[in-house]
């Protein structure tokens, strides 16, 4: 199939441009940008006017709860939100049930995806078996299956020298290793973020040092170990400060935050919203715009949808009981447009954030548009609004604190290896 993408605003954070070029896509892959290579003829001519053409999203946190929990998303509604939203690649946590600490489990997720022929989809794994923080998996096995790094999602270690250990292996290897930092004493039973909501509604609160004193018993061990460390969803002033002084020392730390957690605060709970209950928790307004400013500086390498569709039925409870997480695949890129609008951030940079630098922690080649690369793509109307309803949204999890509200930015076609997996009329 040969596709000419014709009269778009062709934006490649990668390689600085930002133009009305052409794009020229053969065999599933990018064969030329501006003009036509010789003799190229086109199967399909794709009219991209008044269209943004940007790489194809890389989202950094995507639960797509297989194996395990189909109970409460599938793996096809999944990668149909995925590439609803514009996302062709996504990495997705080890948190399934069982957890992603076997080669084979890995190489099942790995096909199944694969036979869907939608996103691409990099495995997380394990960093201890079953995700107990006791015992070690075996790293070199899990990145043969593919695994693109290892994390123990938001498990914590059971013993210190257990996560110094595991440290030091993957430094050993070139393993990168994905922490949310977050003490598990300190966070204990609390739902909300320790601040004046928390107190006005009764809640049990997470205070911001339960952020804090892990990070620093992290960036301690990383600096310790030499570990490449990605840290994942930071949600305080004081964790990104603390981030952006270890970038400083020369550290070889990455670090993201959720989209959700660059537009609300703890005051969005309002009278319990439990589609607001979300973990880490949102945090205050200061807390909030820190995260904005570092998004903008670039000591936040990349914003994640933080995708964690959760059962109806579970978020019917209340506040406290209520299950953390909300649907994000559909909506990280309006909400990164609504963030770039707001605090004055060129496309071109926002784009990046979702793109090309979180291809980077990945460390895959994703997230631009060179010739002699893959083809994909997402093609989206900037200037588009759209009503967020639960009934046109693809994901199984529904859930979301944006629902009924007004967002801009619009995907109107994706493209995997060349294929137009989804277009919008």
């Amino acid at each position: 199939m040969k596709i000419h993408i014709k009269g778009g605003r062709l934006i490649d954070p990668k390689s600085g441009v930002d133009a009305k070029k052409d794009l020229y896509i053969a065999a599933g892959k990018i064969v030329a940008v501006g003009n036509p290579p010789n003799g190229f003829t086109a199967n399909r001519v794709i009219d991209a006017t008044g269209l943004v053409v940007c790489p194809g999203l890389v989202d950094l946190a995507a639960r797509l709860r297989e194996p395990g929990f189909e109970y409460l998303a599938t793996l096809e509604s999944e990668m149909e939100a995925a590439i609803a939203g514009g996302v062709t690649s996504l990495a997705c946590p080890p948190d399934t049930d069982p957890p992603l600490d076997e080669p084979g489990l890995v190489e099942m997720l790995k096909h199944r995806a694969q036979n869907l022929n939608q996103a691409r989809v990099y495995p997380v794994g394990a960093l201890t078996q079953g995700l107990k923080g006791e015992r070690l998996t075996e790293m070199a096995e899990l990145v043969d299956a593919g695994c693109v790094a290892f994390s123990q999602a938001d498990a914590p270690f059971a013993d210190s020298q257990v996560f110094y250990h595991a440290l030091q292996y993957a430094a050993t290897f070139g393993f990168p290793v994905w922490l949310r930092p977050q003490d598990p004493a300190l966070a204990r039973h609390g739902v909300a973020h320790d601040g004046p909501v928390a107190t006005r509604c009764g809640l049990q609160g997470i205070p911001v040092c339960a952020e804090t004193v892990a990070l620093s018993t992290m960036l301690i061990l990383a600096r310790e170990t030499g570990a490449r460390v990605h840290f994942a969803r930071l949600s305080s002033a004081e964790g990104v400060e603390m981030v952006r002084k270890a970038k400083r020392e020369g550290l070889p730390v990455t670090c993201d935050i959720a989209i959700h957690h660059a537009h609300l605060t703890e005051m969005d709970i309002g009278y319990f919203d439990s589609n607001c209950r979300l973990d880490p928790p949102l945090r205050s307004q200061r807390d909030r715009d820190a995260l904005r400013a570092a998004l903008a500086d670039g000591t936040v390498d990349a914003a994640c949808s933080d995708h964690t569709p959760v059962d109806e039925d579970a978020k019917q409870l209340p506040f406290a009981e209520a299950e953390p997480g909300a649907t994000g695949l559909e909506l990280l890129l309006p909400l990164t447009l609504k963030w770039a609008e707001e605090s004055g951030t060129a496309l071109s940079a926002a784009l990046a954030r979702i793109t090309s630098q979180p291809a980077r922690v990945l460390n895959v080649d994703a997230g631009h548009l060179t010739p002699g690369h893959a083809a994909d793509i997402c093609l989206f109307d900037a200037e588009r609004h759209w009503r967020v309803a639960s009934e046109s949204l693809k994901s199984q999890g529904k859930n979301t604190p944006y629902i009924g509200l007004e967002v801009k930015g619009k995907v109107r076609y994706t493209l995997v290896d060349g294929q137009v997996v989804y277009e919008v009329k």
